[in-house]
């Protein structure tokens, strides 16, 4: 007969109250799940999403492509304007180039999306980098300026490659939306930590070597990356011939979103050349990248903080609130601008000023996931990301018009109005009830709703 194990047995005792059953048996979860031992710590957000096979490789391939698009613009400024002696010419370049890949960017994202990711990314990025080699060698050899235009033009077909690994997290995440916001808030300090080196090394090649520096190693760095990332097959979501949606533009609801990204872009363009001018009236301005650093840090920062909590309420319902945080906290630079003129402590609002930005994309981010119809993911991130872009270019703009016309430190007010733009927006279209307004018809509410 079996003798019984001794990690199994109760323990009778009699007190002189009453009889106390004591199970010394190993505890499990509270949850039910087998396998937890007391003392055992569980794993934290993070490391439970990279546990996921293949998620590790292809996000370091993701991550080697996406340093170049803080790369790109400002080794292209450097290079045109170092050889060419034309800020103008080099700020209408890089322009074109933004309105180029506004055009082309969702027509691209849509083929990934009907295709697949590796027999559209991979094809895309190839006339992207020799785009970008024929910038360098038109710049190098003095060609007519009107073939700067047209290559800059041709690198709008670089893929979306951060839309692309967030459509695998969706898919290897289907239904667990905890899970899916922590790898949202990781895509996101991603975006931020990409954007903060990206333009500091640019800088640094094309300064320490020669002025095409920064964009060859941008076109290298950009089609590794996609090799790399198209390589893992593994975690590429299906594709899905015949998506039953349609557009994601003309979804009830996405438009009101997109009207949110172009309004929050705002702020980044506008942001970036009021510091930029700024420093510069202060007689700083090489000091200026490593003060929108900070700004990008607190971003990154608290993108990873966001991702590891598991925040109250449905991304709808926090939407309204990030961006009033965000419309607060940006006007600090605006008040350190204007009652202190000190570049210091500038530094310091704008690193707390970022703070908002992350939590307030990852829930824009996760509201475009929500309400794109299925089998076009790659699109409707790709049209928030070109939301975000055309933005960002009349942001520049504004916050360029306010500095020559009234002042820097006026400048900082650009920023502060778009925020509240996009507060108004989202207050006007998403606050009215629990529910989204414009709920889509053809994609009932499941699993998959944030959280």
């Amino acid at each position: 007969m079996p003798q019984p194990n001794p990690r199994d047995a109760v323990l009778l005792t009699v007190t002189s109250d009453t009889l106390v059953a004591a199970d010394l048996g190993p505890r499990g979860r509270a949850d039910g799940r087998e396998g937890s031992r007391p003392g055992s710590r569980e794993k934290g957000p993070y490391r439970r999403l990279f546990a996921l096979p293949g998620t590790r490789a292809f996000t370091a391939g993701n991550l080697i492509a996406r340093l170049p698009m803080g790369m790109f613009s400002v080794s292209a400024v450097v290079m045109i304007a170092g050889t060419r002696d034309s800020y103008a010419l080099a700020g209408a370049v890089t322009a074109t180039g933004l309105a180029a890949t506004a055009v082309v960017a969702p027509w691209t994202a849509r083929l990934v999306d009907r295709y697949g990711q590796a027999r559209v990314a991979l094809p895309a990025t190839v006339f992207a980098v020799l785009g970008s080699l024929a910038l360098l060698l038109c710049v190098r050899h003095d060609a007519p300026d009107w073939t700067l235009f047209a290559s800059y033009a041709a690198t709008a077909t670089t893929p979306n490659t951060g839309g692309m690994s967030r459509a695998r997290w969706a898919h290897l995440l289907k239904g667990d939306a905890e899970a899916l916001h922590t790898a949202n808030s990781f895509e996101q300090a991603a975006d931020e930590l990409c954007f903060m080196l990206g333009p500091v090394l640019a800088a640094f090649l094309c300064g320490a070597f020669f002025p095409e520096a920064g964009t060859l190693v941008g076109a290298v760095l950009l089609l590794a990356g996609v090799l790399l990332f198209t390589a893992q097959r593994s975690t590429e979501p299906p594709v899905a011939r015949r998506a039953p949606g349609g557009a994601p533009f003309r979804v009830p609801g996405m438009r009101p979103l997109l009207a949110v990204c172009l309004a929050t872009g705002a702020v980044f363009g506008s942001l970036e050349v009021v510091t930029l001018a700024f420093a510069d009236d202060r007689g700083h301005r090489s000091a200026a990248g490593a003060v929108l650093a900070l700004q990008a840090a607190g971003s990154c920062a608290a993108g990873l903080l966001y991702g590891a909590i598991r925040p109250a309420g449905s991304a709808r319902a926090r939407l309204p609130w990030c961006l009033a945080a965000m419309t607060a906290l940006m006007t600090l630079p605006l008040l350190a601008a204007g009652l202190t003129g000190s570049l210091p402590v500038l530094a310091g609002t704008l690193l707390l000023a970022g703070m908002a930005t992350a939590p307030t994309m990852v829930t824009t981010m996760t509201l475009v996931q929500r309400y794109t119809p299925e089998g076009r993911l790659n699109e409707g991130m790709t049209l928030a990301v070109t939301g975000l872009l055309g933005g960002i270019a009349c942001g520049s703009a504004a916050g360029g018009w306010t500095v020559e016309h009234v002042s820097a430190t006026a400048g900082y007010g650009v920023p502060v109005a778009a925020a509240a733009t996009a507060l108004i927006v989202s207050a006007a279209l998403f606050g009215r009830s629990n529910r989204f307004p414009f709920e889509p018809s053809n994609r009932p509410a499941d699993s998959r709703a944030p959280h």
